[in-house]
């Protein structure tokens, strides 16, 4: 594994919505990891999916960071101004014999997985690595898009998280290009821009705990530096999902419309992280004073 060469953080929320008080906590935390280090934190839009991305969202995404107190360097970056880097980065790892197309769809990886002696749930069986040119052949001529995957090999990965300590994953083999919108998968995307903004540390929800293997081997494959990792609890809806719309006033402008100030809402997110006591106000910089990564709660909260 490759040298870490900053503690430079950043902060990358997708503008397919809102934020909610969930992506609030999690940029507040990796803003006070990046400043305790006396280290840059970086503001970049994953705006990768044009289905989804809306600049008003990418506005409001702006304008909430800033009223909770948390600031950036420089100017916010967006991913999709990277799509040449993300097609070189493409290039060198099928030159370098490490990918195979794959006709696969959900479904059928689905039904591999579920049949006799088939691969773990959500894991790629390899189909499309084991066939004939004469099939590749065939699919070709049926004109379904393919996607291109990594060759893993059914590698053993492992990286060192701040708070869950050695995690390791065996890998099976995953998608870093899509042929039918032909644009990066987001585990070669968030390699290649975290590389070329210099972020020596990922600070993020835990829901991205798993994957983070596969972005492992992506960086080495590239010959990339690997940052420091710390992946944080999520916040949970009152059913035990991961916090969304569906659980009520769960943006900052909601709850400022209940009576709350941002200073109580910056004091339920650092209490909630176990940074503070219940019922604190705080302003952002006042959670940075007394910052110590020791103290980050390694448990999810329900709001």
């Amino acid at each position: 594994m490759l040298g870490v060469v900053s503690a430079d953080g950043r902060f990358a929320p997708s503008p397919s919505g809102p934020l909610h008080l969930g992506n609030l906590r999690t940029a507040l935390l990796a803003w006070c990891f990046a400043r305790s280090a006396r280290a840059r934190f970086l503001l970049r839009i994953e705006d990768l999916d044009p289905q989804r991305s809306r600049r008003e969202y990418e506005a409001g995404i702006l304008a909430d960071l800033e009223r909770i107190g948390v600031e950036w360097d420089g100017e916010p970056t967006r991913q999709s101004e990277r799509s040449q880097d993300h097609r070189a980065a493409f290039e060198s790892l099928r030159r370098a014999g490490v990918l195979y197309r794959c006709w696969c769809t959900r479904a059928e990886i689905r039904e591999a997985a579920s049949a006799p002696h088939g691969a773990p749930e959500r894991a790629y069986p390899g189909t499309c690595r084991r066939l004939s040119a004469e099939q590749i052949a065939q699919r070709e001529r049926d004109g379904r898009p393919a996607a291109w995957r990594v060759d893993a090999g059914e590698r053993r990965v492992s990286f060192i998280d701040a708070l869950h300590g050695e995690t390791a994953a065996t890998l099976d083999d995953f998608v870093v290009w899509r042929e039918l919108d032909d644009l990066a998968a987001y585990n070669l995307a968030v390699v290649v821009d975290d590389a070329a903004d210099g972020i020596g540390e990922v600070v993020r929800g835990d829901d991205l705990l798993d994957t983070t293997p596969r972005q492992v081997l992506v960086a080495e494959l590239l010959g990339l530096g690997v940052p420091a990792y710390a992946h944080v609890p999520l916040v949970l809806g009152g059913d035990g999902a991961r916090l969304a719309k569906r659980h009520g006033a769960v943006t900052l402008d909601e709850r400022l419309a209940r009576g709350e100030s941002v200073a109580e809402v910056v004091g339920w997110l650092a209490s909630s992280a176990g940074l503070a006591p219940a019922g604190v106000r705080l302003a952002a910089a006042e959670v940075l004073r007394s910052f110590e990564r020791r103290s980050v709660s390694r448990d999810p909260v329900v709001l």
